[in-house]
């Protein structure tokens, strides 16, 4: 399939239009881009501009509030709640990672819970952000409703994302960003793109038997959790996803479960509205409230060098540590430019022509 390549500053100046066009303010508009363009430079293609068309249609759907007014509506001096006023998640989120920040910094660990808000992007763009100021960053959501939990054909829970990063000395940071199912949404996105079929233990058809094809859920299947089935411990990746709908949803008074509202604006919102919009869960942890910065981070450096220089099983050159992928990805892409289908292609040239902006 035709791939199209353009420089990371080629897409950060069109997304950046698009977000202005919509109403964001110049902050608002500049940190969305960071937050959207994080995932193609990671090599998370599902979840970078291939979903701009998606965020505008939620705005023309009024579901996105482009000026939003975020604020802390409960807190102590370790946690706070924070309703993101149906504004753009790649903006709620950073808010509320900065305010986990500033916590951490003043009583050593810091915890948001937010609702009210709207998809958030790549987990990893948060949870990094605690990085720079040698903290461990947490960042998870709840999500649109597509995965059945074990042994249902009922869709309960979204992918609901996970991620941890860690800094470290000499080596990269420990960085793991996953999907709480076998896979995210957007990966059936992609392989629909390029008319392939999905791996077994991807998903389930609407009768709840396994299925390899990647448009199941538009005829009623699901997603199946990390494990894919019972006997691949699915009933894990349940537990895991449930955990994160309970952080980011139940904490806050967001929606939760099957009421989370959906991604795409054309699909209805559920009947019921048991709270506000989606939810996500922010955490930063600062090392020296546990032990000394440089320390741990020797410590960080000795333990991934160990995995690194772990024996490899016949025929793979070297066992990754968590964020080596997209770390590799990122550099990459930063110096070779970041390779679009033409069907985004196609679908960004459709939001120049909406918004009267200058194409790619």
């Amino acid at each position: 399939m035709s791939e199209q390549i353009f420089s990371y500053q080629q897409l950060a100046d069109f997304t950046k239009s698009v977000f202005l066009k919509i109403g964001c303010n110049t902050e608002h508009a500049d940190t969305a881009t960071k937050a959207l363009l994080s995932a193609d430079l990671r090599g998370i293609d599902s979840h970078g501009v291939a979903r701009l068309s998606g965020y505008v249609r939620l705005w023309e759907a009024t579901r996105v509030n482009a000026t939003p007014d975020i604020k802390i509506i409960h807190e102590t001096p370790s946690t706070a709640v924070v309703d993101g006023d149906s504004g753009l998640g790649l903006v709620v989120a950073p808010f509320a990672m900065q305010i986990a920040i500033e916590k951490a910094k003043q009583v050593g660990t810091g915890w948001v819970s937010v609702q009210n808000s709207n998809h958030f992007g790549i987990a990893a763009h948060h949870a990094m952000m605690a990085l720079e100021n040698d903290m461990i960053g947490i960042a998870m959501t709840n999500a649109s409703p597509l995965v059945a939990p074990t042994f249902s054909i009922d869709k309960m829970l979204g992918t609901n994302p996970i991620c941890v990063a860690a800094p470290a000395g000499i080596e990269p940071a420990f960085v793991a960003d996953l999907a709480t199912t076998t896979a995210a949404n957007g990966k059936l996105e992609i392989l629909q793109r390029k008319n392939f079929q999905t791996p077994t233990g991807w998903v389930q058809d609407k009768d709840g038997n396994a299925s390899n094809d990647p448009h199941a859920l538009k005829t009623g299947g699901a997603l199946l959790p990390l494990g894919g089935d019972r006997d691949h411990g699915s009933h894990k990746g349940y537990a895991l996803g449930a955990v994160v709908d309970i952080f980011s949803a139940l904490l806050s008074g967001a929606n939760y479960a099957p009421w989370v509202p959906p991604f795409p604006a054309y699909v209805p919102m559920p009947a019921q509205q048991p709270g506000k919009g989606i939810g996500h869960f922010l955490g930063a942890m600062r090392i020296d409230a546990f032990r000394p910065a440089d320390d741990f981070k020797k410590s960080m450096d000795h333990w991934i060098q160990g995995f690194r220089n772990a024996k490899t099983v016949a025929g793979e050159k070297k066992v990754l540590v968590p964020g080596d992928p997209e770390r590799e990805f990122e550099k990459e892409r930063i110096k070779e430019g970041i390779p679009l289908l033409k069907q985004v292609v196609d679908d960004l040239q459709s939001l120049s022509e909406k918004f009267q902006i200058a194409s790619l």
